[in-house]
């Protein structure tokens, strides 16, 4: 096992990809074990991305693109924006909503950050907001996409742990809620404490056009998590269902737009889906490894040794994985140390789906911490400014998830109670 962590991070170290760290450091130790082979491997690799749960990653990445290119998140962005735009910090408010709304659909925290700095971004300039404080709202209501069904982040988990995905699904609906608002408290004390900026006038026309023009992204979530929900989809036909329903919108609406953008935002899906499959196959060889050598029992009953309670454990797991959110991103974490503290966390009486929760809390988290957050870079690069000024604005509403985060770890029926009360049978 010390072999294998110092090879493994020794290639880390050396600024090997995580993959193939993960893949290198089993095949050096393979070369010292005579009952496994390479063959063995590569047959663990192509086992592991051939789950058909995981065919719903590339569709909802997919569905997400293909509504921000033909322009169905701008018409969630304008509804929100007509409904709560005009109260102090209203368009901030409106950002928030349409990231809650994009998020039920596309899964994709980075990808709703760089839609959300294109559409939101110059808008909140022309209203007065700090540029830091306009930054800081969009890299932040972006993280909420990876708690709100369906989450990729949740589906990889889900996947890794070969835990109930639909259970994940629901179990992220009442802390992604409670970020929403946690959010929405800082955007209240900043606008009327410290920006204090003024208030507008309700327009009830201008929110009715607003919703005509938003009803095709409106029935997108209601079409996917209905279906899902009802017992119509698994999450894998969820996907299939989104990314049809946004092709289907594109070529009967957007018929120009849709063709110019179809071939980019199909290679551009292609290019994020082999790098998060690749990733996976090579986790399923690390999985293969530590389960061969029975290294899991042998962790989780090291652990139980050390008479760790349950919350002393989630308290100590989560500190390391917010520390190791400032340099790696949330997949590399999910796929490096999923398969490690997993089995440890069975053995401790933790539920598998309320960790997955807080898992997700802590990327989610950790894609606003400098130095590595993603949404930092999403934020900085579409909109030119420094990313100290995006951690500037975005540094109050990580502590304010931090607090949803401890929150959720002491009570856990707030993430348990709604699988508790849905019947999710039917998926297996």
């Amino acid at each position: 096992m010390i072999a294998l962590g110092s090879t493994l991070f020794t290639l880390l170290l050396a600024g090997v990809p995580i993959g193939i760290s993960l893949a290198g450091s089993t095949a050096i130790m393979v070369l010292f074990d005579d009952f496994l082979s390479f063959s063995t491997l590569f047959e663990a690799f192509f086992i592991f991305i051939s789950k058909y749960t995981l065919i719903a990653i590339p569709f909802f990445i997919y569905a997400g693109f293909l509504m921000e290119r033909t322009g169905l998140v701008t018409g969630l962005f304008n509804f929100a924006d007509a409904l709560i735009g005009w109260v102090p910090g209203g368009f901030a408010y409106a950002t928030l909503i349409a990231a809650v709304l994009f998020g039920a659909i596309s899964g994709s925290s980075t990808a709703m950050a760089a839609a959300m700095s294109v559409i939101a971004y110059p808008e909140m300039i022309k209203r007065g907001y700090p540029t830091w404080m306009a930054a800081g709202v969009i890299a932040s209501a972006g993280g909420i996409a990876l708690l709100i069904p369906p989450s990729i982040t949740l589906i990889l988990f889900g996947v890794i742990t070969e835990i109930s995905i639909v259970d994940l699904f629901f179990a992220g609906v009442i802390p992604g809620i409670m970020l929403a608002i946690s959010d929405a408290v800082i955007i209240v004390s900043v606008s009327l404490f410290i920006v204090k900026l003024p208030a507008g006038k309700f327009d009830l026309g201008r929110c009715w056009s607003a919703f005509l023009e938003a009803l095709p992204a409106l029935l997108m979530p209601v079409l996917v998590l209905g279906g899902l929900y009802g017992g119509l989809f698994t999450p894998t036909e969820a996907g299939a269902a989104a990314a049809c329903y946004a092709l289907g919108y594109g070529l009967l609406f957007k018929t120009k737009i849709f063709l110019k953008e179809l071939l980019p935002t199909t290679r551009r899906t292609m290019n994020l889906t082999a790098v998060v499959f690749f990733l996976l196959g090579c986790v399923g060889i690390f999985q293969f490894f530590l389960a061969n050598m029975g290294w899991p029992q042998e962790i989780a009953a090291w652990a139980g040794s050390l008479g760790l309670s349950k919350h002393a454990f989630l308290f100590a797991l989560m500190a390391s994985l917010l520390l190791l959110s400032m340099w790696l991103t949330g997949v590399a974490i999910l796929v490096l140390t999923v398969p490690i503290y997993f089995p440890v966390a069975l053995s401790l009486g933790v539920d598998p789906v309320h960790l997955g929760i807080l898992t997700a809390l802590c990327i989610e988290i950790g894609s606003v911490i400098p130095p590595v957050g993603l949404n930092l870079f999403a934020v900085s690069g579409v909109t030119g400014l420094p990313v100290t000024k995006v951690i500037k604005g975005s540094f109050p509403f990580c502590i304010s998830d931090t607090v949803v985060l401890i929150i959720v770890l002491m009570f856990p029926m707030l993430a348990l109670w709604l699988p508790s009360k849905l019947i999710t049978s039917y998926f297996g």
